[in-house]
This record gives structure tokens, sequence and C-alpha cells, in this order.
């Protein structure tokens, strides 16, 4: 176990079992992250809506989508993106569209997701 666990290793750890595949793992650990009292960044917003791939976690993605409103990170471009990517990957392209069209300049990475 590592002596200090902050915003960095949590995030690199979430990132990694979003990227090999493993969402549950993910979501519960971004859930620990915040019960252990470790604020997440835009980076831990970005990684847990990669993670949230498929209909099933759907609402769940809502959810994280609804905190980064709550904390002003929605114009954000890269959160915004790994949103745009969320609802596209869980088949919601009404939703995908309504962010993309909130966009206060869309670059190649809002026009990429």
């Amino acid at each position: 176990k590592m002596p200090e666990q902050n915003v960095v290793s949590w995030n690199a750890l979430i990132a990694g079992l979003a990227h090999t595949g493993r969402s549950t793992a993910a979501l519960q650990k971004f859930q620990q992250m915040q019960l252990e009292g470790v604020e997440p960044d835009e980076i831990t917003f970005i990684s847990i809506l990669n993670a949230c791939t498929s209909h099933e976690v759907l609402s769940l993605g809502k959810l994280i989508h609804a905190v980064t409103i709550y904390r002003e990170l929605e114009t954000d471009v890269v959160v915004s993106a790994a949103m745009l990517s969320m609802y596209s990957r869980c088949g919601s392209m009404k939703d995908s569209l309504r962010i993309f069209e909130k966009l206060p300049e869309k670059d190649v990475v809002s026009w990429n997701a």
C-alpha cells in the first residue's frame, strides 16, 4: 500500500482500470477515492467518463456529468470531449450532440470526440 494516496495516484489507478476495460473496478475506485476524502480533479473525471462505455452505465455517466456541471468543468475542452465520447459509446447521440452544441469553442479535440 502507498504511504500517501493523493489525487495523482488515484487518477493513475482509475485510468489504468478504465483503459484495460475494467470499468466496474474503475467506478468502485472512484467511489472509494471520494469516501477516503480525496477530491477528484479534471483528470479523474476524464478517466471515469472513459470507464462509462456501455448503455448499462449511462445513468452513472449522467450522474458524473451532473457533478462536472456542479464543479464548473463542463466547458473544459478535454472534460467535454470525454463526455461526448461517453454519451456516444453509450448510444446516447442526442446527449452527445447537446454537449457539442453547448461548447463555446469547437476545436479538433471536440470534433474528434
